[in-house]
C-alpha cells in the first residue's frame, strides 16, 4: 500500500493544520461519521477469534474499568480537533465482550460521548453482548443509558458446536439471552456462523431455523474461516468441504428471503429499515473514529483521506493514555490505493452504491478507474451507469476477483 506518514507513532493530532495542508485530492464534501469504541477484554478467547481481545489476568473482576473509561474519554478528547463540527450518525461498542462493562460503566461512557460529541437525534448506538454475560437488569440499564441496539454473539444453538467453538454459553443461555433482548430492545442483531467443525447442511439449517423463530430484526450470518494467528489456524478442525458450505449459503439466502429478510450485504440480512446504519457507513466508505486499544479510524479532510490505528495492547494503551499518546499509526492513503479501498467496501453491498459517492469519498474522478469499470462489465461482475454501481450476482459470488481489479498496478 502506498501510504504517506502524517505524524510519528505516539504523536497527538492537536495541530490539525497538518491534515488541512494542500494535498492531491479534492473532496467536495465530507462523508458521514461514526464512532467505534473498542472494549478489549473477554471471559475466554475463542479459538477462531483474530480480534484484539484478551482474557484479563484474575478474571472479569480484574478489568480496570474506571481507568479504561478515563482513557477512552481522553482518547476522544485528543481526537476532537480532527472532527470539529461533525455529527455522529452511529456508535458501536465492540470487543471483546463489552457486556462485561457494568451498567454504571456504560452510563459513564455514553455520558462522556454525549458531552464531547454531537450525536444525531436518531443516532444508532449498538453494544455487543455475549449470551454468557446477559443479565436482564443490567441490559435494561444499558437501554436506559442510551444503547438502542444490541448485537448478540450467538454463533450456534447446537451444544456440540458451541463447545467446539470454545463459547462460554450453552443453548439454554443463548435462548434466554435472546428473550431478554426481545423484551428490552426493539432493535437487535443475532450473530450466527455456519461451516462449523463437522457441521452438516441439516445442522446449519436447524441453527438458522431456530434463529428465524426468534424473529430478530437483523441477522449476521458468517462462514467460519481459519484466520492467521488463531488456535484454529495452528490446529485446524475438520470443516465441511466447499460444496457443502456453498449449499449452506444458497439455502440461507433462499430461506431468509422467504422469511422477509433482505440480503443487503455479504453476511447481513435485515427486516425492512433494520439494516445496521453503522456498518452501512463502513461499507459505503464513510468515516469513522475508532477509540480504544487497536481501534482503527478512517477520517477524511478536504484534500486527503487518513487512516489511524491506536496502540493495540490494553496495558500499553492505558499506560500511554496518561501521557495523551494514542496513535501507533497515522498515515495518508495514497491516490493509487483509494479506488481499491473504496471498492473493497462498496461492492460488499448487494445493491451497490450511488456512482457519485466515488468522487465524493475519494476525491478522484470516475475517469481514474474507467478502464477497470469497463473490465468489470466485460466480465459480467458489475453493472455500471451514471447513477449507480453494483455487483452482479456473478460479481457477488466472486467478490475477491471483482475487488482485485481495482488494486493499484504493480500490487
Amino acid at each position: 500500500m502506498d501510504v504517506i506518514p502524517i505524524a510519528p507513532a505516539g504523536a497527538t493530532p492537536a495541530d490539525v493544520a497538518v491534515y488541512l495542508r494542500p494535498g492531491t485530492l479534492s473532496l467536495p464534501a465530507l462523508p458521514p461519521l461514526s464512532l467505534y469504541i473498542h472494549f478489549p477484554w473477554c471471559v475466554r478467547k475463542c479459538p477462531y477469534c483474530d480480534f484484539n481481545s484478551h482474557e484479563p489476568e484474575g478474571g472479569a473482576i480484574a478489568i480496570p474499568e474506571a481507568d479504561y473509561l478515563r482513557a477512552l474519554r481522553a482518547d476522544i478528547e485528543t481526537a476532537l480537533p480532527l472532527i470539529w463540527g461533525r455529527r455522529i450518525i452511529s456508535v458501536f461498542i465492540g470487543g471483546g465482550t463489552p457486556s462485561l462493562l457494568s451498567a454504571a460503566g456504560v452510563e459513564c461512557l455514553l455520558s462522556d460521548v454525549r458531552a464531547l460529541l454531537v450525536l444525531e437525534a436518531d443516532c444508532e448506538i449498538t453494544l455487543e453482548a455475549n449470551p454468557g454475560t446477559v443479565e436482564a437488569e443490567r441490559f435494561a440499564a444499558y437501554r436506559a443509558s442510551g444503547v438502542n441496539r444490541l448485537s448478540l454473539g450467538i454463533q450456534s444453538f447446537d451444544e456440540a458446536k458451541l463447545q467446539a467453538l470454545g463459547r462460554i454459553h450453552d443453548r439454554r443461555q443463548a435462548l434466554a439471552a435472546v428473550e431478554v433482548a426481545r423484551r428490552v430492545f426493539d432493535n437487535f442483531n443475532l450473530d450466527l456462523m455456519y461451516g462449523l467443525p463437522q457441521q452438516t447442511l441439516e445442522e446449519a439449517q436447524r441453527d438458522v431455523e431456530q434463529a428465524l423463530l426468534l424473529e430478530p430484526p437483523h441477522l449476521s450470518l458468517y462462514q467460519l474461516t481459519l484466520e492467521p494467528n488463531t488456535v484454529f489456524a495452528k490446529r485446524p478442525p475438520p470443516l465441511p468441504d466447499d460444496d457443502v458450505t456453498a449449499s449452506m449459503h444458497a439455502w440461507i439466502e433462499q430461506r431468509t428471503g422467504e422469511s422477509g429478510y433482505r440480503h443487503y450485504e455479504v453476511s447481513a440480512y435485515a427486516r425492512a429499515e433494520r439494516e445496521s446504519r453503522h456498518n452501512l457507513n463502513y461499507w459505503g466508505f464513510g468515516d469513522y473514529l475508532g477509540v480504544g486499544p487497536g481501534a482503527h479510524s478512517k477520517l477524511s479532510f478536504p484534500q486527503r483521506v487518513v487512516r489511524q490505528v491506536r496502540y493495540r495492547s490494553p496495558a500499553s494503551y492505558l499506560q500511554r493514555a496518561s501521557r495523551g499518546e494514542f496513535l501507533a499509526e497515522d498515515v495518508e492513503v495514497g491516490r493509487a490505493d483509494l479506488p481499491f479501498e473504496f471498492m473493497l467496501n462498496a461492492m460488499r453491498l448487494l445493491a451497490g452504491v450511488p456512482a457519485m459517492w466515488f468522487t465524493e469519498r475519494t476525491g478522484l474522478p470516475p475517469t481514474a478507474i474507467q478502464r477497470q469499470l469497463e473490465e468489470t462489465e466485460r466480465r459480467g461482475l458489475m453493472t455500471v451507469d451514471h447513477a449507480r454501481w453494483r455487483p452482479t450476482a456473478l460479481g457477488a459470488r466472486f467478490l475477491s476477483d471483482l475487488q482485485a481489479l481495482f488494486l493499484p498496478s504493480g500490487s
